[in-house]
């Protein structure tokens, strides 16, 4: 092990996520939401005019459409006031688009991304790595053999320039078009940033590509929109993490994410959220797989006041198969809302969510899921799995499975299953010499297991670190 790895392995992880940084931006958008702000955004990235009358028509939709209230049990949203948000800062750098070597990065922006260990991670097992600071990508890399076959990694900003036809025919037209909820249509008018992943025909990108989001500014918006297109017969495992310092003023996160899976196509799509309890966590993502196509999900979301993720996959060709897995993690004041959706819209599709939640210091979890079977999807099958430990009882863990069954040769599976850490449990642990919180810290670790084993080993660490900081209530 190299030494920056040990430094890295030794530095403590509450360090490395709950620090603050004084930056300078070289361009920050005034508070609220109106057609002057997406003019400013527009014009600050010299967008073609087509993205801008997107946008436009994105912020009509979302003006029109009503806060989300009705839900039951849905995380309380009343409290944020997007007038309050400042939606766009451009961090000041003097390479538009990004870097492509961590040295010609303002010494702020630098170090915020060694001390999360990006640079690190990026020489030992990563093929590309995308980085952004609030509104915009900072650095981006990708190794010269994958660009050789023609793999594209790219900021999305980059890619409406550079990409401009392929990038038209995709963003939010078919599979997140704005009009499908009312955060999918603020993310259409304000989005930034964000990653653009084509991997060719029969390419199979072998290491992962990794993008990490950071959110600095108190009271700041951050809408990264992520694009990922795999023609048939490739593969590609896009890791995303993202991160965020406390502060009193509320921030708020509304990522986009659109994957499109060829025809026996892979992609598996991995991501560690570790906002601040100050966060509002509201994101909209989806797959549409064609004929044998695979999509995986591996998500974990903890650290957020408020969480509503629910990524759905549409299962377009016969063969399709979709596999989701979640974990969620809420302390006092968290309510963390997440789920899965899963159209099996044609015959012998298969599906697998498997979802994980902890609850403590009354916090609340939610799976919220929806499974629909579509007349004539006949042969295909679906297994649902909602695990939740809770640590007290002042907290909670709902299950609302929705099922819509509309072909009778089918195979349709659900479970689910609550428990409380029992005092038998500890009292046997702390017999083999384990004290209160290790032994509570062991039962965890073997309930998230199954998480954890599906992901590279630098995150599944990571991710075992961020639930046992959370445990402690150190976070955020």
């Amino acid at each position: 092990m190299s030494s920056d790895q040990d430094h890295l392995q030794q530095t403590d992880t509450e360090e490395r996520f709950d620090f603050k940084k004084d930056s300078e931006a070289a361009y920050a958008a005034d508070k609220g939401l109106t057609e002057d702000t997406i003019h400013a955004i527009s014009d600050d990235k010299d967008e073609p005019d087509w993205m801008r009358e997107r946008r436009l028509r994105a912020l009509k939709q979302f003006q029109a459409m009503p806060m989300p209230t009705d839900w039951p049990g849905q995380p309380d949203l009343s409290e944020m006031d997007i007038n309050e948000i400042v939606p766009y800062i451009r961090p000041d750098i003097e390479t538009r688009g990004g870097v492509d070597d961590w040295t010609d990065l303002p010494d702020d922006i630098k170090d915020t991304f060694d001390k999360l260990g990006i640079p690190e991670a990026e020489k030992n097992a990563l093929s590309g790595v995308g980085a952004q600071y609030e509104s915009e990508v900072v650095y981006q890399n990708m190794l010269e053999r994958w660009e050789d076959k023609g793999v594209i990694f790219m900021n999305m900003d980059q890619a409406v320039q550079e990409h401009e036809e392929i990038v038209k025919e995709h963003f939010m037209t078919n599979c997140v078009p704005p009009s499908d909820n009312k955060f999918a249509a603020l993310h259409g008018a304000i989005w930034s940033g964000g990653s653009f992943v084509y991997v060719p025909e029969d390419v199979t990108v072998d290491m992962p590509v990794q993008a990490y989001f950071r959110m600095n500014t108190e009271g700041m918006g951050q809408f990264e929109h992520t694009l990922i297109i795999a023609e048939e017969g490739s593969e590609v495992h896009y890791i995303e993490g993202c991160s965020a310092p406390k502060y009193s003023a509320f921030n708020l996160h509304s990522g986009g994410v659109e994957v499109f899976v060829g025809e026996n196509a892979h992609v598996q799509y991995s991501t560690v959220q570790n906002w601040s309890k100050n966060t509002y966590n509201l994101n909209t993502k989806r797959a549409l797989v064609e004929q044998d196509g695979r999509m995986e999900w591996i998500s974990g979301s903890m650290g957020s006041k408020a969480t509503m993720l629910y990524p759905s996959t549409v299962l377009k060709g016969r063969g399709a198969s979709d596999n989701h897995i979640t974990i969620a993690f809420a302390g006092e004041g968290q309510n963390i809302d997440t789920g899965a959706k899963v159209y099996h819209n044609a015959p012998d599709t298969k599906s697998t969510i498997e979802s994980k939640s902890i609850s403590k210091d009354g916090g609340r979890t939610n799976y919220r899921g929806l499974v629909h079977i579509a007349d004539g999807a006949e042969n295909s099958s679906t297994a649902v799995e909602c695990d939740a430990l809770m640590f007290d009882n002042e907290s909670t863990s709902d299950t609302m499975p929705y099922m819509e069954i509309n072909e009778s040769k089918v195979d349709v599976a659900h479970e689910a299953t609550v428990g409380k850490i029992g005092d038998e449990d500890i009292f046997y642990l702390q017999t083999r010499g384990l004290d209160d919180d290790d032994a509570k810290q062991m039962i965890v670790s073997g309930f998230i297991e199954p998480i954890t084993e599906e992901l590279p080993i630098e995150y599944a660490v990571e991710l075992n670190r961020l639930v046992e900081l959370e445990m402690e209530g150190s976070l955020g």
